[in-house]
């Protein structure tokens, strides 16, 4: 005959039963959902992290009435400064186009750079750079802004959105400077154009390209690439044929992005 379970032993087996009826699964899925909880929770009147993309607005900040700066408008063509001039102004570029160029003690001329909206150009001021190295010309008609050394000076100690933003263009202005240098040394002028004309319609920037090119004579983009007029005429005319642009023999042109295709073809 079976013995009976002692009152005791019954009790201790009902409450293991009902231990392992709830589902565990559950019970841990509750305690990562607390600990998230504590992780992400931020203690009130925490300060936000500002970083290179927090969304600072460079434009807006320097546009504001609390910034000292100066607001001029130049036509195409316009000369903003020249190589030996003061170097006394960071400028920024709120609308339009500006050129950079060297100009050697022969009297050839150099294309370094095309800069265009969001853009700082004449930093030098901040190292200590007492003349101007090259000169800048609009390529379009232009707003710029310029702020003195000693107020741009001041804001990046204390505008940490703007130091970062500062930053973050001089860091892209060093790795285009070495893209180029290797571009000039390794491509053909052909390719060498094609990437001239895709940074010139901002591809690869943050914002959307624009398609069409800023008004800009083809012995700009000789300068620009390296080689001569009758060239540059070649290859946009063969780009045309091949229909990477859109070109009727004058600039402005219209950009396709099938113009890739030349500077990643090896």
């Amino acid at each position: 005959m079976a013995a009976t379970p002692s009152p005791m032993r019954c009790y201790a087996s009902r409450r293991s039963k009902i231990k392992s009826s709830r589902p565990l699964r559950t019970l841990y899925g509750v305690a990562l959902k607390r600990t998230s909880d504590l992780r992400t929770t931020k203690p009130a009147g925490s300060p936000k992290r500002r970083g290179l993309h927090s969304g600072f607005n460079a434009q807006e900040f320097l546009g504001s009435a609390g910034v000292a700066k100066t607001i001029v408008r130049y036509r195409r063509g316009d000369s903003i400064f020249k190589q030996g001039d003061p170097c006394e102004h960071v400028m920024y570029i709120q609308a339009g186009g500006v050129k950079l160029s060297v100009l050697s003690k022969t009297g050839r001329e150099a294309v370094v750079g095309i800069l265009g909206p969001g853009d700082f150009f004449g930093e030098g001021c901040l190292a200590g750079q007492p003349l101007r190295m090259g000169s800048a010309t609009t390529v379009a008609p232009s707003t710029i802004l310029l702020v003195g050394k000693k107020a741009m000076v001041r804001l990046l100690h204390k505008q940490r959105g703007m130091s970062d933003r500062f930053i973050a263009h001089m860091l892209a202005r060093n790795i285009r400077i070495e893209e180029d240098l290797v571009d000039q040394l390794f491509n053909s002028s052909e390719k060498r154009l094609a990437r001239a004309l895709l940074l010139l319609a901002r591809y690869g920037k943050v914002d959307k390209p624009v398609r069409v090119v800023p008004k800009i004579s083809q012995e700009t983009l000789a300068e620009m690439v390296g080689t001569t007029r009758s060239r540059v005429n070649f290859f946009l005319n063969k780009f045309k044929k091949l229909g990477f642009i859109d070109y009727d023999g004058d600039i402005p042109l219209k950009i396709n992005s099938s113009l890739l295709s030349v500077v990643l073809h090896d």
